[in-house]
């Protein structure tokens, strides 16, 4: 196989790391309003961390991304 297909599949699957951003932001999300919905109370002390979280799972997916680029500009 030559190494311009190899480029391109790695570029594909470089990807599909926005799917596991995603994964991630919803379970974030979803263990946030739970603990909202138990204790209102703590919901100031909670936020920055959700959108800590959220950042960091959100950085997986632009990682990605930025590898796609990278090796996508190889193919020329």
């Amino acid at each position: 196989m030559e190494l311009q297909y190899l480029i391109a599949i790695g570029a594909g699957i470089a990807v599909f790391t926005g799917i596991g951003a995603g994964i991630g932001i919803g379970i974030a999300t979803s263990g946030f309003v739970q603990a909202v919905s138990r204790q209102q109370e703590a919901t100031g002390k909670m936020t920055p961390l959700f959108f800590v979280g959220v950042a960091l799972a959100e950085a997986t997916a632009i990682y990605g991304l930025v590898v796609a680029l990278v090796l996508i500009t190889q193919l020329g």
